[in-house]
């Protein structure tokens, strides 16, 4: 059977499956699968549980953070969370669930690649958080963000630096000056555009990154320079 066209019940109990929770609003989990590409009117797609998914899981990580790591401050404690609440994060928890095969989509989005990929499974991870929410409450929305976050949380690695951060110190001991950014293009409508971003090194090939806004795209360029160069392992740690 072809999951993306499972009726309400089929789809709730298809999910109940994976995660261990029952929807009691079949309708929202629906909407929290479904793209705009496939959307049958106005407001039925996940763009306004994506807002709200975000907003619950940076709670619940800050909290999350906040209690396990007691000696670290605030610098520590937001490259923590920001590492968690990125969108290959989503992406690979998405994965995790097998969440994909369950989203309603126009047949253009199902042959997506590269950033874009990343970017859907990320989106439709942070509506179902938000569906979570709303349906059971804070409390299942809570539990199922620690039962895949806080084993990630643990990974060495979590916490590296932020590589803008990390590449501008690079950079300056390398060359002796700070990278530059560029906007290679920007795709997409404007309410989920992305953007691709090269960054300049003097004496070394330039990278690229693309993310969803000029910010992440920049970040993912630091990171690809950074990984090429082998200031930082694949995993994320430094030498």
């Amino acid at each position: 059977m072809d999951r993306t066209h499972l009726n309400g019940k089929e789809l709730a109990r298809t999910l109940e499956e994976r995660i261990g929770y029952a929807f009691r609003d079949e309708s929202r989990l629906k909407r929290a699968l479904t793209h705009a590409s496939a959307r049958g009117g106005k407001g039925a797609d996940y763009q306004r549980l994506e807002f709200l998914g975000d907003r619950v899981l940076g709670l619940v990580i800050a909290e999350m953070l906040f209690l396990e790591y007691e000696g670290a401050d605030e610098g520590e404690l937001s490259l923590r969370l920001n590492a968690l609440v990125n969108a290959e994060t989503l992406a690979d928890i998405a994965e995790e669930i097998g969440l994909i095969d369950l989203v309603r989509a126009g047949s253009d989005i199902k042959t997506l690649s590269g950033r874009k990929r990343i970017n859907l499974r990320a989106d439709v991870m942070e509506a179902l958080i938000a569906a979570l929410y709303l349906d059971g409450g804070f409390e299942v929305a809570r539990d199922f963000v620690l039962k895949y976050w806080q084993p990630r949380s643990r990974l060495a690695g979590a916490a590296r630096r932020d590589p803008k951060t990390e590449l501008q110190e690079w950079a300056h001991q390398v060359s002796g000056t700070a990278p530059s950014y560029a906007i290679e293009k920007r795709e997409g409508p404007d309410h989920d555009p992305v953007f691709t971003v090269s960054v300049h090194v003097n004496g070394y090939t330039p990278a690229e990154g693309s993310g969803r806004s000029k910010r992440e795209a920049e970040q993912a360029a630091a990171t690809a320079i950074l990984t090429r160069e082998k200031v930082w392992h694949i995993a994320g740690t430094t030498e």
